[in-house]
């Protein structure tokens, strides 16, 4: 089957393997990472970057969705010329939002890390990460005018090298100027950071700048500079704000952790290690297989948009329909063999045995974060970008509350924050589906989208654990061990799905 460049199953497929590549190569970066600088440091780490989403959801997000929402819709009418308006204009704005932001931090970093972050020591890494947020927004708007115009090669080759750089930049800082103390480590990350992000902004800047150098003469008006901003804002403000506020109670939660486990009754060291254990290992382990998620958002909002904008909502039905089947039959059989396989992976991988703590529920978190995730850009996509941060805050807000309730009670500890991380995917997820019910009239097909690879993914999960224990109880080494399941794995979960009436090359060769 031979797919157009400028398919949405073309773009998902393209950006889903480099996410693979990308998310396998930072993965391992992690696990060098995590390494060389210990649990306790990884914590101090995870403490600094919620400044750095907070400081994007400000600056970025909302104009980076603006970006792709609407060079989609220009395109599809055939306006070149107002997309190179609408990239100056958001490049513009992203500058004066930065500029004061970057103020703040500069001026009030002491008390940010003490008061706020509750440890000093992240004070050098607050002040190192304003470049970085510099960079990565000229960057991320410039990937997203790409993503919006259908041309996804360019960001996805980029992406590919910024992986590569990075680990490379972080990881040979560390191993040339460590030991160092907590905090000097902490901006060594930041500092490579920094330098990954300079290849990525003035390679995509340059790019862009070709890609629009081509189009010049080309039919179409640019809007009117008040016109033009008004749309910006239109998109931008509801979307930021959503991500501002869901970062600022994300970053809450993330304080609230070790504050939290301590008032339970652990030592001020182990709530730390503890922090670094649950955020930046055990997650990002289950996270790993859902590379698909953001590359099927990056393509579905744009091809939404566009649909939403020629008035065919027989066609956005379709795309969302797609989307859905394959966010569950892609994803579901992952959380399945790393809630399986994942206590041995913990080890494996960061010699660490409370990595496979909580695998089972936070899988489940894991699986209606990557739905409400996909129905939060359909939503954003078709126009209800109010609803999606509505819907957003209030998934925020329940995992903030059950992590201020729940964790600080004597013998709960990091139970509490797992409860909330579910409870509020959940919510989100159900929130985004009425929204997206309401709107486009979509109606869930149960046995397809959840039924078939769920019952699939849940008998792979429980024959490949069986089978790791016998394989290992019969003298077969781990790892080869885990490479026979895995094989096994995906032929049995294919079975299964066929035996239930599905199979993939029939959901994957659906028109959109």
């Amino acid at each position: 089957m031979k797919l157009e460049r400028t398919s949405m199953l073309y773009g998902t497929l393209l950006l889903t393997g480099t996410g693979i590549f990308s998310q396998a190569l930072g993965f391992v970066y992690r696990i060098f990472l995590s390494r060389l600088i210990g649990a306790e440091v990884m914590g101090l780490y995870q403490l600094v970057m919620p400044v750095y989403s907070v400081l994007m959801s400000v600056t970025a997000v909302g104009l980076t969705a603006a970006v792709s929402n609407l060079s989609a819709e220009y395109h599809a009418r055939g306006n070149r010329a107002a997309i190179s308006a609408l990239l100056r204009r958001c490049l513009t704005l992203f500058l004066a939002l930065l500029i004061p932001a970057a103020a703040v931090v500069i001026l009030c970093c002491d008390p940010i890390s003490v008061y706020l972050l509750g440890d000093a020591r992240t004070q050098m890494g607050l002040v190192l990460l304003l470049p970085c947020v510099l960079l990565t927004g000229v960057e991320n708007l410039h990937k997203h005018y790409f993503y919006g115009t259908g041309n996804v090669r360019p960001p996805a080759a980029v992406e590919l090298c910024e992986q590569l750089i990075r680990a490379a930049a972080v990881l040979g800082l560390l191993v040339l100027f460590l030991p160092q103390n907590p905090e000097r480590t902490v901006a060594l990350i930041v500092l490579g950071m920094t330098g990954c992000e300079l290849f990525s902004a003035l390679t995509l800047l340059l790019l862009a700048r070709r890609s629009l150098d081509r189009a010049a003469g080309l039919p179409g008006t640019p809007p009117a500079r008040r016109t033009l901003t008004r749309r910006v804002a239109g998109v931008a403000l509801p979307v930021g704000m959503t991500s501002l506020l869901g970062n600022l109670m994300g970053s809450a939660t993330a304080v609230l952790i070790p504050q939290q486990l301590v008032r339970s009754g652990a030592e001020v060291s182990q709530a730390m290690s503890a922090f670094g254990v649950m955020c930046g290992m055990t997650i990002p382990m289950l996270c790993l297989p859902t590379a698909f998620i953001g590359a099927l958002g990056l393509t579905l909002m744009p091809r939404l948009a566009q649909a939403a904008a020629l008035g065919r909502t027989d066609l956005v039905r379709s795309r969302l329909d797609r989307a859905m089947l394959a966010t569950s039959v892609l994803v579901l059989p992952a959380m399945a063999l790393l809630t399986a396989l994942g206590p041995t992976l913990g080890v494996l991988l960061f010699r660490e045995p409370a990595a496979g703590d909580f695998l089972l529920p936070l899988a489940v978190g894991v699986a209606f974060t990557c739905y409400q995730a996909v129905l939060a850009g359909a939503l954003n996509g078709v126009g209800r970008q109010k609803t999606a941060a509505r819907n957003a805050l209030l998934s925020a807000v329940t995992e903030l509350g059950c992590t201020f309730f729940l964790m600080g009670l004597p013998g709960v500890g990091l139970k509490g924050y797992v409860a909330g991380f579910v409870a509020s995917a959940v919510l989100g997820a159900w929130l985004n589906w009425r929204g997206i019910r309401r709107t486009t009239g979509l109606r869930a097909r149960l046995f397809p989208w959840c039924t078939a690879p769920g019952l699939a993914a849940l008998l792979t999960g429980l024959v490949t654990r069986l089978l790791f224990q016998v394989l290992c109880t019969h003298g077969l080494a781990q790892i080869p061990a885990m490479g026979v399941c895995l094989v096994f794995s995906g032929v049995l979960y294919l079975a299964g799905l066929q035996a239930l009436g599905m199979s993939l090359p029939d959901i994957f060769r659906r028109k959109p």
